[in-house]
């Protein structure tokens, strides 16, 4: 039985990765064409070649899913088509047992996932933003278009650019007293960050004390607070692209300070539970090949698998922003079409014992 298990590991693991490497290099090169139209200064087709290659750990992160599905109804419908697996189950194989032959590859792939996710792609995708960024001509500046806004406690801060060296250029802090009304407005020309506090340069101060205002200005002071770089570069980068671990700390800050944490809440919970949903896909396409798929083409096999796979990633973004709209948990917004596919792969796998 080990000598069938490493064959249809075998089988699993090379359809897997072949369908894998064809996805990303059609997203590759749809990535390098669009990135064709922006070269200019020194952001030539090499830089642009570098920009696409640093984002491929992220391309495979997203996709592996998708590529488990289809390489396993690729690879064991090629055993199916060859008969392979009417012989393995006529001479006692059974299938719970062929369910753990194809997953011992499909956890290998899982644990590329994990540390792809949350070790690799994070960083590799900020360097390759900041490496373009440098090339076209202007430092890299973590902001939105209007700068970025921030709350803690009662204070409000505006900045207009956020550097990841751990810099800001014009912040503009609002303080507040407890019934609401405003205390303190201050406008600083930058300020750096030093381990415990930032440092504010150049910084213009207007108390509000009554029916009078009151001015000051400064040269330079400390600024003790919560906010780090690490925090202000979490909230400049789309919640996809951090780890679990930075999208738990900001959610738990968010929660803290009183804020709506449910976008980062549902990144985290799609991230964490990825390989049960790589899992499920798995599952779905076990089931096709010994139920409904048994007898059809190779080709009709991949369309069916990009096609669940494609219904299951609509169902997770419809119902992410749901959570975020209605107010249930994110988690149940990811796991129910987790939940659902396990179901129904299971009970056409029951049906063909």
């Amino acid at each position: 039985m080990s000598r069938l298990r490493r064959y249809i590991g075998q089988q699993v693991l090379v359809a897997v990765l072949g369908v894998l490497l064809v996805i990303v290099s059609l997203d590759a090169i749809a990535a390098l064409v669009d990135q064709l139209s922006t070269l200019r200064g020194n952001y030539d087709i090499f830089a642009a070649l570098t920009y696409v290659a640093l984002y491929i750990p992220s391309t495979i992160y997203d996709y592996l899913p998708l590529a488990a599905l289809v390489g396993c109804l690729i690879g064991l419908g090629v055993l199916a088509n060859s008969s392979e697996l009417v012989v393995m189950r006529a001479a006692g194989v059974s299938i719970a047992q062929v369910v753990g032959a194809v997953m011992r590859p499909v956890l290998v792939f899982i644990a590329i996932g994990f540390v792809l996710g949350e070790y690799i792609a994070p960083y590799t995708d900020q360097y390759a933003d900041t490496r373009r960024d440098l090339a076209l001509g202007h430092e890299r500046a973590l902001q939105s278009e209007s700068g970025l806004w921030f709350r803690e406690g009662d204070e409000y801060m505006h900045f207009n650019a956020v550097l990841p060296n751990g810099k800001l250029y014009g912040i503009t802090r609002y303080a507040f007293d407890r019934a609401g009304e405003l205390e303190q407005a201050s406008f600083i020309g930058s300020a750096i960050y030093q381990g415990e506090y930032w440092t504010e340069q150049e910084g213009r101060i207007t108390h509000f004390k009554g029916d009078r205002i009151e001015k000051e200005t400064f040269a330079v002071r400390k600024w003790y607070t919560e906010i780090s770089p690490d925090l202000l570069n979490v909230l400049v980068l789309n919640p996809d692209e951090l780890p679990m671990q930075r999208l738990h700390t900001y959610a738990e800050y968010q929660d803290k300070q009183g804020l709506d944490s449910s976008e980062y809440r549902l990144a985290f919970w799609q991230k964490a539970l990825q390989p049960l949903a790589t899992l499920s896909l798995v599952v779905i396409a076990i089931s096709f090949i010994f139920g409904p798929l048994r007898q059809t083409t190779m080709g009709f096999r991949v369309f069916i698998g990009v096609l669940v796979g494609l219904i299951f990633q609509t169902a997770q973004k419809l119902l992410g922003p749901m959570s975020i709209i209605m107010g249930f948990s994110p988690m149940y917004a990811v796991l129910v079409p987790i939940v659902l596919c396990f179901c129904y792969g299971w009970l056409l796998i029951y049906r063909a014992r």
